[in-house]
C-alpha cells in the first residue's frame, strides 16, 4: 500500500473516530459496558464459584456472555444510521469531492468504527483486570487475550453485516428495519426455530450442527464457553460433535477465525455494491 493510500485511509478512519466520540450513541455505548463491568464486580461476581472457577474467570465469563447480548444490536444499529446518515443528509457525495477514493473512505470508516466499538470494552476489561489485582486474584493473561479477541471477531462480523446493509438500504429507516430483522434472525430464527425443526425432522445430527454453527452468534457462545468449560458439558450431546470435529483448540481458531471472515466477506460486497452503484 503506497503512502498516499494509507493516508486517505487513516484520514478516513480518523474522521469517523472522532465523529463517533462526539456523538450520543458512544457515550451510551461506553457507558453500558463499563458501568456493566462495576455493576458485576459490585455484586460479588468475583466471589462466587461456578465448576470450579472463581475470581477474574467467572467475572469474565459472565461478561463477555452479556456482550454477546449488546454488542451486535449496537454495532448494527448505529453502523447503518452513520453510513445512510452520510448519504442521506450529503456528506458521502461532499467528501467524495475532495481527493480521497471511495475505498480509502469506505475501509478507513471501518476501521475507524472498529474502534471505537472494541475501545470500550477494552476499557472494561481493564477495570476488571485492575480490580483483580487489588483483590489479589490471579490475572488470567490468556483468557483476557482469548476473550479480547472473541469481541474483535465479533465487532468485525456484524460491522461487516452493518456495511452491507447500508450499501443495499436507501434510506435510514430501511436501514434499520434491516439490521433489526438480521439481529432476530440471529438470535431468535436460527437458534430456536431452524434448529428445532431440523432436529424434529430428524437430519443428520452433524448437518444441524454445521447450521447451528454457521451462526456467529452460536460460535461466540460456544467459544466463550469452552475455557471455564473445557468438554462442553452444558451443551449436552452437541458437546461431543463440536469436539469430535474441531477438538478444543480447533474450535478455538474456528471461533477467532470465522466470524471476522464472514465480516470482511460482507464489508467487501457491500464496497463492491456501493462501487457498482449510485453513491448519492
Amino acid at each position: 500500500m503506497s503512502a498516499k493510500a494509507r493516508s486517505g485511509l487513516m484520514l478516513s478512519a480518523g474522521l469517523d473516530l472522532k465523529e463517533a466520540m462526539r456523538s450520543r450513541w458512544f457515550h451510551i455505548y461506553s457507558l453500558v459496558f463499563t458501568g456493566l463491568m462495576v455493576l458485576l464486580i459490585s455484586m460479588g461476581i468475583t466471589e462466587s464459584r461456578v465448576l470450579g472457577f472463581t475470581g477474574l474467570s467467572r467475572l469474565l465469563v459472565t461478561f463477555i456472555q452479556l456482550t454477546m447480548a449488546i454488542l451486535p444490536l449496537f454495532v448494527l444499529v448505529t453502523t447503518v444510521r452513520s453510513l445512510v446518515g452520510d448519504r442521506e443528509a450529503g456528506t458521502l457525495e461532499y467528501l467524495l469531492s475532495f481527493p480521497i477514493k471511495l475505498s480509502d473512505w469506505y475501509w478507513g470508516k471501518l476501521l475507524g468504527r472498529l474502534f471505537v466499538v472494541v475501545v470500550p470494552i477494552g476499557i472494561a476489561l481493564v477495570i476488571a483486570a485492575g480490580f483483580s489485582l487489588i483483590k489479589g486474584h490471579a490475572l488470567p493473561y490468556m483468557e483476557i487475550a482469548y476473550y479480547s479477541g472473541l469481541v474483535v471477531s465479533l465487532s468485525l462480523c456484524f460491522l461487516g453485516f452493518a456495511f452491507f446493509l447500508s450499501s443495499i438500504a436507501k434510506s435510514t429507516e430501511f436501514a434499520l428495519g434491516l439490521s433489526l430483522l438480521t439481529w432476530l434472525l440471529l438470535v431468535a430464527f436460527l437458534d430456536l426455530i431452524l434448529i428445532g425443526v431440523l432436529i424434529r425432522e430428524n437430519f443428520d445430527p452433524d448437518f444441524v450442527l454445521a447450521i447451528a454453527l454457521a451462526n456467529p452468534l452460536q460460535t461466540f457462545r460456544t467459544a466463550a464457553m469452552i475455557l471455564f468449560d473445557p468438554q462442553l458439558v452444558l451443551l449436552g450431546p452437541a458437546a461431543f460433535l463440536i469436539l469430535d470435529n474441531f477438538g478444543s483448540q480447533g474450535y478455538v481458531f474456528w471461533a477467532l477465525a470465522y466470524p471476522s471472515a464472514l465480516g470482511l466477506i460482507f464489508a467487501a460486497l457491500g464496497f463492491w455494491r456501493m462501487r457498482s452503484g449510485d453513491l448519492v
